[in-house]
């Protein structure tokens, strides 16, 4: 959990972002340059070692401060973001479940009763 100066991580998919404030280049090769695409302003990470655009993660020498840099290219902060989602549904699922519970309960007149 992020406390509220710190800087928010940016995976894009699932994927690590050279956009990213954790992201970095162990070469201190990557330059973040601003085209402009038909007048729209757009970010490109720059890599001056290779003289070509940053390919991020794929990279032998990136690495992220955070050390959620996984294998594959991908955040380990997006896959935590996840499990967080589908933790809050098991738990509303299980609001559900008693919801059932106490309705047939009340059916059958009687208390503590494991159906389910």
């Amino acid at each position: 959990m992020p406390l509220q100066g710190e800087p928010k991580p940016l995976p894009i998919g699932g994927k690590c972002n050279y956009l990213c404030p954790y992201f970095r280049c162990n070469k201190k090769a990557l330059l973040i340059q601003q085209k402009y695409n038909k007048g729209n302003p757009q970010k490109v990470g720059w890599c001056r070692w290779v003289g070509d655009t940053c390919i991020t993660g794929d990279c032998q020498y990136a690495y992220c401060e955070k050390r959620a840099l996984l294998p594959g290219n991908k955040c380990a902060f997006a896959n935590s973001r996840k499990n967080e989602d589908d933790l809050e549904k098991d738990l509303a699922g299980d609001d559900e479940v008693d919801k059932v519970k106490d309705i047939i309960s009340k059916k059958f007149g009687k208390r503590d009763i494991d159906i389910i």
